[in-house]
C-alpha cells in the first residue's frame, strides 16, 4: 500500500464562493499512478469546507443561501467581539461542516455518482489563497 501527498491550490472570492475541484482531484489520482484506493482531501484551515453536491448554478445558489439562515453574516458573534475580524460567522459554518472528505477509486477512477461533485466552499469574508492537501492510498 502507498500514500502519495499532492496539493491543489487556487485563490478564492470567499463570501461562501463555492468551487468544482473534482477535476483537480481526478489528476491528483492519475498522477498517482495507483488503479485502486482512497484519496482524502484536507482543508487547513477553520473558514473553509469540503462535501460533494450536483454543481449546478441553482444548487450552488441554494447551499449559499442555506448557510446564510444557519450562520447569518450579520449577527453578534462572541469571537467577532474578540478578534474584530467579522468572520464568527464563517468559523461557525465551517464547523458544521467538514474540512475532509474521502472518496474511493476503481481503475484510477472516483466512485462519484454521474450528479456528484466535490467542492470546497470558502466561508470566510474575504478572499484567500488556499492549499489543499489530497492524499491518494491505494495499489
Amino acid at each position: 500500500m502507498k500514500i502519495i501527498t499532492g496539493y491543489i491550490t487556487f485563490d478564492t472570492k470567499g463570501h461562501s464562493d463555492i468551487i468544482d475541484i473534482t477535476r483537480q482531484v481526478q489528476q491528483e489520482i492519475g498522477n498517482s499512478g495507483l488503479n485502486d484506493g482512497s484519496v482524502l482531501i484536507f482543508v487547513p484551515g477553520a473558514t473553509g469546507a469540503l462535501t460533494t453536491i450536483e454543481y449546478e448554478p441553482g444548487l450552488v445558489s441554494d447551499l449559499q443561501d442555506a448557510l446564510e439562515r444557519i450562520a447569518p453574516q450579520g449577527l453578534e458573534y462572541a469571537h467577532n467581539l474578540k478578534w474584530g475580524d467579522g468572520n464568527g460567522h464563517s468559523h461557525v459554518r465551517a464547523s458544521l461542516m467538514s474540512p475532509s472528505l474521502t472518496v474511493p477509486f476503481v481503475d484510477g477512477k472516483m466512485t462519484l455518482g454521474t450528479w456528484q461533485q466535490i467542492i470546497f466552499i470558502d466561508l470566510d469574508n474575504r478572499s484567500r489563497s488556499r492549499k489543499l492537501v489530497v492524499q491518494v492510498t491505494g495499489e
